[in-house]
């Protein structure tokens, strides 16, 4: 383990519980390879942490530990292991819910990875090169801490990865993966690029349009993905969902989602197309619906147009609100660490004043349970959805 000087401001902010190590902390520019392990020390050599060195966004890296004596070695990740699953324990013993978030990176302690179970099988997401060099040692504790896993599988999120997604070991599960959400049933494929057919932080919108939201309502799901959304309005006895998203692979994978539900696909429209042009035909067209859900990626490119949260959020609400109905609901979700919980409100806000209409806020939701999430880092709490119902 190698000691480096940190800035006074970057050693307070540490020591206060921030677990980012960023570039400009170091007082002489760093040379040392990712994946280092680093005694960090301030101005008068008083040990602050113990971190790694791994790129990633802005991050140079992540701290591990504020104990001076601590050993980063099995028994220390074994440790967090054991302690994450504890936290998750009802989702464990939850028959109606088998795919959740076993650890949430920073939150649980061990930034720059995420573990997601998938009844039985867990998914290691690895978001730099850095903490990736300690595989084998993160490996061998999980097993112990964790031996009752059906499989492994791993993705690489980072810039010039080898690979994007491989088996590591136990039983392969490469076909269609039926897991539980809310007691509905959803395909997942834990061996296809980075993603897997759902994004497990949404699961409490979808429990409350399955609860509350969907009965009676035609919906309009955007970026609709694999359809997850639409599959939950449809549980709750939605009169229609129109699914729309650019992804060719998207059509295939929501008729498989309403299938396996026993609900049949071709009482719903399913669009492979641009949104906006959709949002064109629908206003052309004076379509009309009563739940609209705009959950965009933070940066998409598709032939006819580029968006990114930041530009272009606001335009596609007010889109959106040209065929709201009456007394209609949008929910608006942003996953972009980049913007603050208030940022976002005023967004959705400015869209409504723009289009001089009237509406409330119904709910709120953040990051679900299983997201642990470290409150000396806000960004590390990025999901930020309002559900706002039309009342003009």
């Amino acid at each position: 383990m190698i000691t480096l000087e940190i800035k006074s401001l970057a050693a307070n902010r540490i020591r206060d519980g921030y677990p980012v190590i960023e570039d400009f902390d170091f007082k002489k520019k760093i040379n040392e390879k990712e994946g280092e392990l680093v005694r960090m020390v301030d101005s008068n050599q008083r040990f602050v942490a113990i971190g790694y060195l791994g790129a990633e966004k802005r991050a140079a890296g992540w701290v591990l530990s504020r104990e001076e004596d601590e050993q980063i070695d099995a028994r220390f990740f074994d440790r967090l292991f054991r302690i994450a699953r504890t936290k998750r324990a009802t989702f464990y013993s939850d028959d109606t819910t088998t795919a959740f978030r076993f650890l949430n990176g920073d939150g649980d302690g061990l930034g720059g990875l995420t573990i997601d179970y998938y009844d039985g099988y867990y998914v290691f997401s690895w978001y730099n090169k850095g903490l990736y060099a300690h595989k084998e040692t993160i490996m061998k504790a999980f097993k112990v801490a964790v031996p009752d896993f059906k499989g492994i599988y791993e993705k690489l999120n980072y810039p010039k990865a080898s690979f994007q997604t491989r088996f590591v070991e136990g039983t392969k599960h490469d076909e269609a993966l039926i897991i539980l959400e809310n007691g509905i049933r959803y395909a997942v494929y834990l061996n296809e690029g980075w993603m897997t057919g759902i994004f497990l932080d949404q699961r409490n919108v979808r429990g409350k349009i399955m609860e509350e939201w969907g009965m009676g309502k035609t919906v309009l799901n955007t970026f609709s993905y694999t359809g997850a959304f639409s599959v939950a309005a449809s549980m709750a006895g939605a009169v229609k969902t129109v699914n729309v998203d650019a992804a060719n692979r998207s059509k295939e994978r929501t008729r498989e989602q309403f299938e396996i539900n026993g609900l049949n696909p071709d009482d719903h429209e399913i669009r492979v197309m641009d949104v906006f042009s959709y949002l064109d035909y629908a206003i052309k067209h004076k379509l009309q619906f009563d739940l609209i859900i705009l959950d965009p990626p933070t940066f998409a490119r598709t032939k006819k147009r580029t968006f990114s949260v930041e530009e272009d959020y606001s335009e596609l609400v007010k889109d959106a609100i040209k065929v709201l109905a009456p007394n209609g609901m949008i929910i608006t979700s942003t996953n972009s660490w980049k913007i603050s919980r208030d940022e976002f409100y005023d967004m959705v806000s400015q869209a409504f004043d723009e289009s001089q209409v009237d509406a409330y806020l119904v709910d709120e939701f953040g990051l679900p349970e299983d997201y642990k999430t470290s409150q000396e880092y806000p960004e590390s709490n990025y999901l930020k959805v309002f559900a706002l119902k039309r009342t003009s």
